[in-house]
C-alpha cells in the first residue's frame, strides 16, 4: 500500500506544496493566527492555508511523510494533514453476504484512520503506547468510515500506567517492564451507530457503521477527509477551550507549547506482525512535536 514511485512523490511535493516544509527534526509545529477560519471540508484549498509552510512528520510505522499546517483563531484551532495513500480504504469491517452460507461475515476491509494525541501531563511524557512513562492523553481519531461521514473525529482518551487499570490492555515497554493502556471515549453520543447483526439480506456488501450524530464531549472535534489521486487530506477544528474536563485545553496567550504527537494508523498497541496485509491498529507514535502559537 505504500510504494510509490519517485515521480509521483515528487509531483505531490512539487504541485500542492510550492513552500519547501519545515525539516521535522525541529519538533515545531507553529500556528498562525488569521481572522478567518478556513472551511473543514478536507479540500484544504482555502487560501489561508497556503500562507502557512507544512512541517514534514515521519509516520513511525510505515515511513510515510506527512504534512502538517496548523492556524487559529480567536476560539478555534485548527489542523491541515496531508500524506501519500495508495487506495482509498472507506469501509470498516463491513458485513459481507456469504452465498454458500445464506449468512453475512464480516469483512476484511479496514478504513484510513488518522489520529492526533495529545499530552494531558503537567510535563512532558513519551506518548508512545510502550513508554515507561505514566500518562494520560486527548486523543483525536479520524476514522474514514465510523467518523468521516458526518463530519468529525472521535473524541477520546488514553491512559497509561504501571499499575492495572479499568477496561485495560497489558503491554511490554520498550525496557521490558508491564504497563496498562486503557483507551477510553469521551463522554457523549459517537459520530456513528453499529449495525451488530443482519438477519435478512440486504445487498452483498453493507456498511456496518452508519453515520449518526454525535453529541456531548465526544462531539468536540470535527474533521472532514478526503482521497484524490492517491493522497490523503484531511482537516481537523476544535474549539480551544471545550469547557470539558477530559479534553485538552489550549490557551495561546500563555505562551505554553503543547506537546504531541501523530500516526496514520490506530494506537492500539498491536505487536507488528510480518507479512501483515496492512498496519491497521498496529500504528506507532511520531517523534515528539510541539504545537507553538504565534
Amino acid at each position: 500500500m505504500w510504494y510509490f514511485g519517485k515521480l509521483l512523490v515528487c509531483s505531490f511535493m512539487v504541485c500542492l506544496f510550492p513552500l519547501l516544509g519545515v525539516a521535522a527534526a525541529e519538533l515545531e509545529i507553529p500556528s498562525v493566527k488569521v481572522q478567518k477560519a478556513p472551511e473543514v471540508d478536507g479540500a484544504g484549498q482555502d487560501a489561508v492555508w497556503a500562507k502557512v509552510k507544512p512541517v514534514t512528520v515521519k509516520d513511525s510505522a510505515s515511513g510515510t511523510n506527512i504534512l502538517i499546517r496548523s492556524v487559529y483563531t480567536e476560539d478555534q484551532v485548527f489542523f491541515l494533514v496531508q500524506f501519500p495513500d495508495s487506495a482509498e480504504n472507506f469501509l470498516h469491517k463491513p458485513w459481507v453476504w456469504n452465498t454458500a452460507e445464506k449468512k453475512y461475515e464480516s469483512g476484511l476491509h479496514r478504513e484510513d484512520t488518522f489520529v492526533f494525541k495529545w499530552n494531558m501531563m503537567d510535563h512532558d511524557v513519551n506518548l508512545s503506547n510502550f513508554s515507561d512513562d505514566d500518562y494520560r492523553a486527548d486523543v483525536w481519531y479520524w476514522k474514514a468510515n465510523r467518523t468521516n461521514p458526518a463530519g468529525y473525529a472521535d473524541d477520546k482518551s488514553q491512559v497509561l500506567a504501571a499499575q492495572p487499570i479499568k477496561k485495560s490492555t497489558e503491554l511490554t515497554s520498550t525496557s521490558g517492564k508491564a504497563r496498562h493502556l486503557g483507551r477510553y471515549s469521551d463522554a457523549g453520543k459517537a459520530a456513528y451507530k453499529e449495525l451488530k447483526t443482519l438477519t435478512e439480506y440486504q445487498g452483498d456488501l453493507v456498511d456496518r457503521y452508519p453515520a449518526s450524530t454525535p453529541e456531548g464531549s465526544r462531539a468536540d472535534v470535527h474533521a472532514k477527509g478526503t482521497w484524490k489521486g492517491g493522497f490523503r487530506t484531511v482537516e481537523y477544528a476544535r474549539a480551544l477551550n471545550t469547557g470539558h474536563d477530559d479534553d485538552l485545553q489550549f490557551e495561546p496567550a500563555s505562551g505554553k507549547d503543547y506537546l504531541f504527537g501523530v500516526s496514520i494508523f490506530s494506537l492500539y498497541g498491536r505487536p507488528h506482525i510480518e507479512n501483515s496485509p496492512n498496519f491497521y491498529g498496529r500504528g506507532r507514535i511520531s517523534e515528539p512535536l510541539r504545537l507553538k502559537f504565534q
